[in-house]
């Protein structure tokens, strides 16, 4: 037979090397020589198979301390005795995981067994802007997976229990030697549960959890706002194995407001006013959220003008209320009788001073700038935009 390396020059460590720095050494080298890195290297085997031999070894205290007594002859002495464990790839490739993962393609799995959490809910809440702004209670009906009572949550007819799985030993967990090579996988008998039920509940077939739909009563905070969310701990959905179930969180969503239209703290509104009223001026009344104001309108007053009612927004402490914004838009008068229209023909007539407010002409791309719209003190905003178009016009040519 050959004669073996030392294992603590095998692994590139001294004889004092500390368990931690031991299976860092190893997995360094279980990276750089595992034959799936390079399958055209005939020694990358031979070499992986004498660290893994020399890791075996040195990372049990037992086989350790023979190996620094007897060398190689004492610990092939232990391996032929009765009693000696073997190869736990748990131990080794515990921390390995994410390394082994990226030369596989693949990661180990998990067991089953352990209690898992219950998966969080979501649920959406349509609110008035009158309830989201006051507060309110509301009740809510939630469908989700709860706890079985029958059983308790153990998947088994009451009076029964589950039976260790005899295939995991109750891990949860197969381990199979593939060549040289050990790989771990869920337990194909009880599917990583680490039990086997025989005689299931009825209720949840063995499930440990149904499907239930749960009133909940919501309280609702004064001054909620679009999108903000609500959470209530252990309304989720059941954990299993005793795990603490997950939390429900109701989502609010305003529906469209007749009259308001709510940003941060303030309100909008569009608000309508006649001709005579814009002209003019005057007071109109407008709705508030505690009732009816009278709003000043300024003679002169263009569609699109905004007018603040301070305070008269969504409510908070003592000077910190919203405001309410009334965006006015001029109405145009409909159904007009032939007086009617001759009537404001003729205001039209005494405005325009009986000339066309297109008095400049576009000939040729070229804006005359030979005469200016007699009725600008009337329009201002057409002035502005004749002003805009003779630019435009005068720049082009």
């Amino acid at each position: 037979m050959a004669k073996k390396n030392d294992y603590y020059e095998v692994l590139g460590v001294t004889r004092d090397v500390s368990e931690k720095d031991l299976k860092k050494a190893y997995r360094k080298l279980a990276m750089k020589y595992h034959p799936d890195r390079d399958t055209s290297d005939k020694t990358l085997e031979e070499k992986f198979k004498e660290a893994k031999e020399a890791y075996e070894v040195l990372s049990d205290p037992e086989k350790r301390n023979v190996y620094d007594q007897l060398g190689h002859a004492g610990v092939e002495g232990v391996r032929s005795g009765a009693g000696t464990r073997g190869f736990n790839f748990n131990e080794v490739f515990g921390e390995m995981g994410e390394v082994f993962g990226d030369i596989f393609g693949g990661r180990s799995s998990q067991s089953n067994q352990r209690p898992q959490r219950g998966a969080d809910l979501r649920y959406t809440l349509e609110l008035n802007l009158e309830s989201a702004l006051h507060g309110t209670a509301v009740e809510i009906r939630v469908p989700r997976l709860a706890l079985c009572k029958s059983c308790a949550g153990t998947g088994v007819r009451k009076g029964n229990k589950p039976i260790l799985c005899k295939t995991c030993a109750g891990e949860g967990q197969v381990r199979i030697q593939q060549g040289f090579f050990t790989i771990q996988q869920t337990c194909p008998e009880c599917h990583g549960r680490g039990d086997i039920i025989k005689d299931p509940c009825p209720d949840c077939r063995g499930q440990g959890q149904v499907q239930e739909a749960k009133t909940l009563s919501v309280k609702i905070p004064a001054g909620i706002d679009e999108g903000n969310r609500i959470r209530l701990s252990g309304e989720g959905e059941a954990g299993t194995r005793g795990a603490p179930a997950g939390d429900l969180y109701v989502q609010v969503h305003l529906r469209p407001h007749a009259l308001f239209k709510r940003e941060g703290n303030n309100l909008y509104s569009d608000v309508p006013i006649n001709f005579a009223t814009a002209i003019l001026g005057g007071e109109i009344e407008v709705p508030t959220l505690t009732g009816v104001v009278k709003l000043h309108i300024p003679a002169e007053t263009q569609s699109g003008k905004i007018l603040r009612l301070r305070g008269k927004g969504v409510p908070g402490r003592p000077g910190a209320s919203g405001d309410l914004l009334c965006r006015v838009f001029v109405e145009t008068p409909v159904n007009l009788s032939k007086d009617q229209k001759d009537l404001v023909q003729k205001l039209e007539d005494q405005l325009s001073e009986k000339s066309s407010i297109l008095q400049n002409q576009v000939e040729g791309h070229r804006y005359s700038t030979s005469s200016q719209p007699s009725t600008a003190n009337h329009y201002p905003q057409s002035k502005r935009w004749l002003e805009a178009m003779r630019t435009f016009f005068t720049k082009q040519s």
